[in-house]
Parts: C-alpha cells; structure tokens; sequence
C-alpha cells in the first residue's frame, strides 16, 4: 500500500550519490523518496511532512548563497522539530558530528561504504 510507505527526503549536491542513495531506498519497497541539490529547496517542500530527511552537512552547491547543513538543519527543526534528520557527512571529525546532534539531528553518518547499510539500520 502506497500510504504507508515512510516519506523520505535526501538532501544531497553530489547529484550521484543522492541518487544512488534514492534508488537504494526505493528499491526496498518501504520508502518513497524524493531528492533535493539545495537545502533551502527541501525547506520549501517541508509542507509534505517527511518521516526522515537525510541532509549533507556540506552543501557547497553552485547556487550563491546556499545554506549549508547547518544551517538548513536549524531551519527545518525551527519548521518542524518532530522531523527526524540524518546528517551525513565525509567529515569523521567528533566535533562536526556532536553539533549536529546537539541542532536536533537524530544521527549523523559518515559517507563511506556502509553508509547505505548504516541509514537502512538507522530508518528500520
């Protein structure tokens, strides 16, 4: 039933990987996913209420201006504090990941080659 499948938002630049990662989800049969280069465009589909937003921390995109993961974290928990949000990152340092937690993310998960097999557990 397609209603209760969890809605999930990726919130990525790196177009492949947020594809790749969309399709990895979908492909369980449990997600519906829908993908975003920027934050700030994620933040004008809050409307939709996701289940899950899984959010880069680096979000150097090419639109001037952008926010990065921070940034737009603060800005969807001061939307929405009961969204759940994944922070993924290639950054292993401790300090990146305790301030995200601390702005209301539920996990923070580093982009490496369990990255996949780590949300899957993290979304179950």
């Amino acid at each position: 039933m397609e209603n209760s499948k969890k809605s999930i938002f990726v919130v990525d630049d790196d177009n492949m990987y947020a594809t790749m990662l969309a399709d990895h989800l979908e492909d369980q049969g449990k997600y519906t996913v829908r993908t975003f280069a920027t934050g700030e465009d994620c933040l004008a589909s809050l409307h939709d209420n996701p289940d899950f937003i899984i959010l880069d921390y680096y979000l150097d995109s090419e639109v001037p201006g952008a926010k990065n993961g921070l940034e737009i974290l603060k800005e969807i928990k001061k939307a929405d504090e009961d969204v759940k949000v994944i922070m993924l990152s290639s950054q292993e340092h401790y300090g990146v990941a305790l301030q995200t937690i601390a702005k209301g993310a539920i996990y923070y998960v580093i982009k490496d080659l369990q990255s996949f097999r780590e949300i899957d557990n993290i979304l179950e």
